[in-house]
C-alpha cells in the first residue's frame, strides 16, 4: 500500500515548464543547419520556434529555460540568415522578436557586432549598440564586457570613432566592462590604431596581441566541462549492455559530430558555439537518461 501511494505521488507531480518541448525544434535547426546544409529550412524552423514562445502564457515565460530557447533559435536563425546571405536583414529579425535592443542578450549582440564587421558594415550596429550599452539593466549580464570590447575594437575604431571610445571609457559604462589595467590597454590600443590610421573599408577583424589581452577569454573552464562530458559519455556508453535502437544510435551519432564540431572546428569561447554546447548538453541528458533511467526506477 506504501509503494502504491508513493507511486501515486510521483505521477502527480508538476510537469515541467511547457516551453521543454520547443527543444526539438532546436535539434531540428540544427540539424538542417549543419548537417543537411538546408539554411532555408533552418530559418523557417527557427521562426516556427520563436512564433511558438511568443504565443507562451506568462507562466511559461517565467521558467529558466524560456529565455534561452529562444536565444538558442536566434542565434541559429541568425547563422542561417548569413548564410543565406541575407545579413542586412539579421538585426531586424532580431529586434522583431524582442521588441527592443535594449531587451537582446549579451550573446545575440555580439553575433551581430561580429557579422556586422565581418561584412564592413558596423556603422550599422552603432546607435543599436550605444543603446544597449548605455541601459542599466544590462549593466549585470555576463557577456556586458564582451559586448563593450567588440564595440570599441570592430565598431569605433574602424571608424575612426576615437572620442566616443575614450569617452566610453570615462563613463560608466567603462567603469562596469572594464578594470583599470584594461582600460589603459584599450587607451594603448587607440593610440597605436591612430598612429597606423588604417582605412575605414578595410577594418582589422583580428586584435593586436595588445588587444588581445583585453578580450575576454573562458576557454578553460568550457574546455573543462567538456572534458568531463567526454569522460561521462565514455563510461555511459562502455556501461550499456543493451543494443541501441537506431534512434538512440542516431543521438549518438550527432552527439559525437557536436563534440568534434565544438573542440575542433570552432572556438568554444564565441557566442557561434551556444547553440552547439546546448544541444550537446541536451543530448547527453537525453542518452543518460535512457541508459540509467530504468534502475533509478528500479530502485527508488
Amino acid at each position: 500500500m506504501r509503494s502504491g501511494s508513493l507511486a501515486s505521488v510521483r505521477l502527480c507531480s508538476p510537469p515541467t515548464c511547457s516551453v521543454m518541448h520547443r527543444q526539438g525544434l532546436v535539434d531540428t535547426a540544427i540539424e538542417h543547419l549543419m548537417i543537411r546544409k538546408d539554411f532555408h529550412s533552418a530559418f523557417d524552423t527557427c521562426e516556427k520556434g520563436l512564433d511558438s514562445l511568443a504565443a507562451s502564457d506568462a507562466q511559461d515565460e517565467t521558467c529558466s529555460r524560456y529565455g534561452d530557447l529562444k536565444e538558442a533559435l536566434c542565434i541559429v536563425g541568425i547563422q542561417a540568415l548569413a548564410e543565406l546571405n541575407q545579413w542586412q536583414d539579421v538585426f531586424p529579425w532580431v529586434l522583431q522578436h524582442y521588441g527592443e535592443t535594449e531587451k537582446i542578450p549579451a550573446k545575440i549582440m555580439q553575433l551581430c557586432i561580429l557579422l556586422y564587421t565581418k561584412v564592413a558594415e558596423q556603422s550599422a550596429m552603432q546607435e543599436s549598440v550605444r543603446s544597449w550599452l548605455r541601459c542599466f539593466s544590462n549593466m549585470s549580464q555576463s557577456g556586458f564586457s564582451s559586448v563593450a570590447e567588440l564595440y570599441i575594437l570592430h565598431v569605433l575604431l574602424p571608424l575612426d570613432q576615437t572620442a566616443e571610445a575614450e569617452e566610453l571609457l570615462e563613463d560608466e559604462v567603462g567603469q562596469v566592462a572594464f578594470t583599470e589595467d584594461q582600460r589603459q590597454t584599450a587607451l594603448t590600443i587607440m593610440k597605436s590604431h591612430g598612429a597606423k590610421a588604417e582605412p575605414l573599408s578595410h577594418p582589422n577583424t583580428q586584435p593586436d596581441p595588445v588587444e588581445a589581452e583585453m578580450v575576454f577569454k573562458p576557454q578553460g573552464s568550457l574546455a573543462r566541462r567538456l572534458n568531463a562530458i567526454m569522460k561521462l559519455l565514455y563510461r555511459g556508453l562502455s556501461m550499456a549492455s543493451i543494443i541501441v535502437s537506431s534512434h538512440s544510435l542516431r543521438r549518438v551519432v550527432m552527439l559525437l559530430f557536436l563534440l568534434y564540431l565544438i573542440l575542433v572546428r570552432m572556438d568554444p569561447a564565441l557566442p557561434f558555439a551556444y547553440p552547439w554546447i546546448l544541444r550537446l548538453y541536451g543530448l547527453f541528458q537525453q542518452m543518460r537518461n535512457a541508459m540509467f533511467g530504468p534502475y533509478y526506477r528500479v530502485f527508488s
